[in-house]
C-alpha cells in the first residue's frame, strides 16, 4: 500500500515510511492511495465475530501487502488486551463504550496499535525512534501507556498548561520512565501546531528519528476504524442484519470522524455521521456553511474537543473530493452545545436512564437524539471514562469518583515552554529533559 500527501507537493510514501515520518515532508498528512472495499460476504457472519477477528481482517486487508499476516495478528491481538462493549440506552440508541482499556479512554486502541508498528519498524533499523504527541486530554496517557518503556523509543508528551484533569496529567507522568511531559504555555492548537512544525524540520527528524503518534500518523488513525466495524457487527448480533446505522462522534481533531468515514468507504453499512462539537465549533459551521474558519480555541468542560483547528479536515476533504462522491451535507450532520447544555445532558442521561456519561460522550449522546428519525439505529461513542471529569460529573449528577493518586506530579521535573516551535526543538534536542524553567 502507498500513501500520497494530502497537499499533494511529495512522491508517495511506503508504509514504514508513512509511519515514521509522521507528517508528510510537504507538510500534508498521509492518506491510502487505494481504499480497499471489503467483499459483501465478510457482512454475512460479521455478527457472530468478534473485536480481535475483525481487526484482522480489516487491518491485513489496508496492510497485508507491507507487514506479515501473521505479525499484524499479533499487532491486533495485543492491542485488543481489553473489551469495547455496546450498551444499550433506548430502544433505538446505543452506547459503544471505549473506555475499558488501561487509560480509560479510546485513544489505548489507536496509541497501542501504533506503538508495535513503530516497535516493529524500529527494532529492525536498531536505532532510537522519538516519539511526539500532542494531547487535549487522553492522548498523552494512552500513547504514555502504549510505549511505556518500549525499547529504543523514547516519547514526549506535549500538553496544554492548566487544561488537562490531573488524572490525564498523572497518567503520563512516570519517573524514571521513557515518557517524557513538555507543558505548553498555551492552548491545544498551539501544541498541536508547534509539533507539526517540529514534525516539518527534514533536519530534526532525521537528527533525532522523531515521529508523531497523534492521528496525524496514519497508523494512529487505521485501527480507529476497527471499532465501527465492532459497533456494527454487534447491533447486527443482537438485532439481525441492519441496512445502515447512524454513527454521533464527539468530535475535536476529527481523527475519530476520518476513520469512520474511512470505514464507511471500505463498505461499512453506516447511513450518515452526526458531528458533535462543544462551543468550539469550527467543524460544525464548516459543515453548514462550506466555509473553514478556524478560530482560538476556548476551554470548555469536554477538553478534549477543546480544538478550533482540526488537522484531520484534510483528510474528510480528500474523501470527499473523490468524483461521484455524496456530499459533505448528506453524510454529516453538525450540532455544537454550550457547557450547560452537556452538563445537562449527562444528569439527564443519568436520572433517567441510569446511565453516566462523560462530556463527550453526553455531547454525542444530546447531537444523536436530536437527528435520529423514527426506524433508525443510532451508536454515539463513548470515548473516555466518566472518571477523567470528576469535577464535570460530581457538578451534573452529584456523583463522585475517589481522589487521584498524583504524586507522580511531584517527582517529575517537566518543562515549561513557550509556544514555539523553537522551544521545543531545543527541548528535543537536549540530551535531559529539563529543570523546570520556561524556555
Amino acid at each position: 500500500m502507498q500513501f500520497y500527501s494530502t497537499n499533494g507537493q511529495c512522491q508517495p510514501a511506503s508504509l514504514k515510511e508513512a509511519v515514521m515520518q509522521g507528517l508528510a515532508p510537504d507538510g500534508g498528512l498521509f492518506m491510502p492511495e487505494r481504499i480497499p472495499v471489503i467483499p459483501r460476504a465478510f457482512f454475512n457472519n460479521i455478527g457472530e465475530m468478534n473485536i480481535r477477528e475483525i481487526s484482522y481482517v480489516v487491518a491485513d486487508l489496508l496492510l497485508g501487502q507491507d507487514i506479515e499476516s501473521e505479525e499484524i495478528q499479533k499487532i491486533v491481538n495485543d492491542t485488543f488486551s481489553f473489551d469495547v462493549p455496546l450498551a444499550r440506552l433506548d430502544d433505538n440508541i446505543y452506547a459503544l463504550e471505549l473506555f475499558h482499556g488501561p487509560t480509560l479512554a479510546f485513544k489505548d486502541v489507536g496509541a497501542r496499535f501504533l506503538a508495535r508498528v513503530i516497535s516493529h519498524y524500529s527494532g529492525k533499523e536498531g536505532r532510537t525512534v522519538k516519539v511526539i504527541v500532542a494531547t487535549s486530554g487522553d492522548s498523552g496517557g494512552a500513547v504514555a501507556n502504549g510505549f511505556l518503556n518500549v525499547p529504543g523509543v523514547e516519547v514526549y508528551v506535549v500538553y496544554p498548561s492548566g487544561c488537562l484533569t490531573q488524572l490525564q496529567r498523572a497518567q503520563f507522568t512516570i519517573p524514571g520512565s521513557n515518557i517524557h511531559p513538555i507543558e505548553v504555555i498555551g492552548n491545544f492548537d498551539d501544541c498541536q501546531r508547534i509539533v507539526k512544525e517540529c514534525l516539518a524540520d527534514q533536519e530534526l527528524r532525521r537528527s533525532t528519528g522523531l515521529t508523531s503518534a497523534n492521528s496525524i500518523n496514519i497508523c494512529r488513525l487505521i485501527p480507529q476504524l476497527f471499532y465501527f466495524f465492532h459497533a456494527y457487527a454487534s447491533l447486527v448480533h443482537r438485532l439481525g442484519h441492519l441496512p445502515g446505522i447512524v454513527v454521533s462522534v464527539p468530535c475535536g481533531n476529527l481523527g475519530n470522524l476520518t476513520a469512520g468515514l474511512l470505514a464507511r468507504e471500505m463498505g461499512l453499512p453506516i447511513s450518515r455521521f452526526v458531528v458533535a462539537n462543544n462551543v468550539n465549533d469550527t467543524t460544525v459551521r464548516y459543515l453548514h456553511t462550506g466555509i473553514f474558519d478556524p478560530r482560538r480555541a476556548v476551554r470548555t468542560v469536554a477538553c478534549a474537543m477543546d480544538v478550533g483547528n482540526p488537522s484531520n479536515i484534510q483528510r474528510i476533504r480528500c474523501i470527499f473530493d473523490t468524483p461521484g462522491h455524496s456530499s459533505l451535507p448528506e453524510i454529516l450532520h453538525g450540532y455544537s452545545y454550550t457547557d450547560e447544555d452537556i452538563l445537562g445532558t449527562i444528569s439527564d442521561t443519568y436520572s433517567i436512564n441510569s446511565y453516566l456519561t462523560d462530556p463527550h460522550g453526553a455531547a454525542a449522546l444530546r447531537a444523536l437524539r436530536e437527528d435520529l428519525k423514527e426506524g433508525e439505529t443510532g451508536v454515539f461513542l463513548e470515548t473516555a471514562h466518566p472518571s477523567k471529569f470528576p469535577r464535570a460529573i460530581e457538578s451534573a449528577t452529584g456523583v463522585t469518583f475517589p481522589a487521584v493518586d498524583a504524586s507522580s506530579l511531584a517527582k517529575v521535573h517537566i518543562p515549561r515552554i513557550s509556544s514555539s516551535a523553537d522551544a521545543l526543538k531545543k527541548t528535543l534536542a537536549s540530551q535531559t529533559i529539563g529543570s523546570g524553567a520556561t524556555l
